[in-house]
This record gives C-alpha cells, sequence and structure tokens, in this order.
C-alpha cells in the first residue's frame, strides 16, 4: 500500500559505479504526475490516490473520461492509475507527484505488459524438451504426449500446451534503483524491465525497499 508512478520505457543504457564497473541500466521516462481523485476510508471504503499521467488530446478521451477531468480543473490526461495508500489525506486534486518519492528507496516493482511473441510451441513456450535428432526419429519439436488415452482419457486442464505466448500482465519485483535525474524526469533500474520500447510502466516501491534498514 504505496504511492507509485507510471512512466514510458525508453531502452537501455549503461553507467559507471563509483569503482569504474559498468551496470546495465533501463531508462524510463516518468514525467510530474496529477493527483485527481482523493478516496477515503469513510467516503469509499478504502484510502487511494488516483493518478494522471500523459497528457493527450481531447479527441482521443470518452466523454465519461474528459467530464472527470473538467470537474477537477485538469487537462485531458491519456492514462488514469489508482494506488492504495494508508492515509490518503496527505494528498489533494491537482496536487503533483514526481520522481522525488523515491529519493530514499533502494527497490522498486516494476509492472508492465510483456513482449508479444506469438503463437509458440512447447519448447519456446515452457521450456520443454525436444526429441532426438538422429536415430530415425521424426519427433523433434512436437508436443508429445498430452495424456493416456484409457485412464484419464481426457487432457487435464491447465496442461502445457502450444499457444500465444507473451503480451501478457507481467511485475518484476525488487529491482535496483541505480540513479534518478529529476531535473530531466528519468529512473535508471538495473534487471529485466517488462515491456517494448515506448511501452507504458508502473513502477512502486518493494516491500522493505527503504536504503535506512532501521525503519
Amino acid at each position: 500500500m504505496v504511492l507509485g508512478v507510471v512512466g514510458e520505457k525508453l531502452g537501455m543504457t549503461q553507467v559507471f559505479d563509483s569503482d569504474g564497473l559498468v551496470i546495465p541500466v533501463t531508462i524510463i521516462k516518468v514525467d510530474p504526475l496529477t493527483v485527481t481523485q482523493v478516496k477515503t476510508e469513510n467516503k469509499d471504503g478504502y484510502n487511494a490516490v488516483q493518478l494522471a499521467a500523459m497528457v493527450c488530446k481531447k479527441k482521443k478521451l470518452t466523454r465519461a473520461e474528459l467530464k472527470h477531468f473538467e470537474n477537477n480543473g485538469i487537462s485531458a490526461h491519456k492514462q488514469l492509475k489508482e494506488f492504495r495508500v494508508q492515509d490518503s489525506n496527505e494528498y489533494k486534486i491537482g496536487q503533483k507527484i514526481d520522481l522525488s518519492i523515491f529519493n530514499d528507496v533502494e527497490k522498486v516493482d516494476v509492472t508492465g505488459k510483456s513482449i508479444g511473441k506469438g503463437f509458440a510451441g512447447c519448447i519456446k513456450r515452457h521450456n520443454a524438451h525436444r526429441g532426438p535428432m538422429t536415430h530415425g526419429s521424426k519427433s523433434h519439436r512436437i508436443t508429445g504426449s498430452i495424456g493416456a488415452g484409457t485412464t484419464p482419457s481426457r487432457v487435464y486442464k491447465g496442461h502445457a500446451m502450444p499457444g500465444h505466448l507473451g503480451n501478457e500482465k507481467v511485475t518484476v519485483r525488487k529491482l535496483k534503483v541505480v540513479k534518478i535525474d529529476t531535473e530531466n524526469n528519468l529512473i535508471m533500474i538495473k534487471g529485466s524491465v517488462p515491456g517494448h520500447e515506448g511501452s507504458h510502466v508502473v513502477i512502486k516501491p518493494s516491500i522493505n525497499h527503504w536504503k535506512d534498514r532501521s525503519r
């Protein structure tokens, strides 16, 4: 139950640490977010803060979305994201949220949509073993047996089969924050950040994320 941000994945680069070691990092651009709604436990049943990200043209939004922004005196934004917090009374509509909330954060959780790989077989999709490549074998990359014919005489639900791979919501936890550039609204993270270049990701502090362990 912590506040996070929404950013755009720009790509990868490398930075040098104090020991001269090369660290591969993913650069994520996080423009200042605007608080569009504050939910309280007394009124809504839980404490949460709704943030608007990425300014866009009005013609790209529905009438309901436009009315929501107009009622709060906020310009049109492309995305709305809600974060549950311990105390929502600390925030006000129209307040700006930037990368300064990560100044004391060491590790973060990143959520995004993974890169779509299309239709894939069991070897690529589930890391299955392939068949023998010699001695006259004709079963190299096929699925193989999916169950006995007599018992249970059916295929169990959830069995590893060929199908669509990727293009699904993925969360990678405890990625290290290497550098924060508040002047250019950039955060550099070491680790596997889901999604392709230009995709949108949600960044939240991990549990036990503080640099100061005494907290």
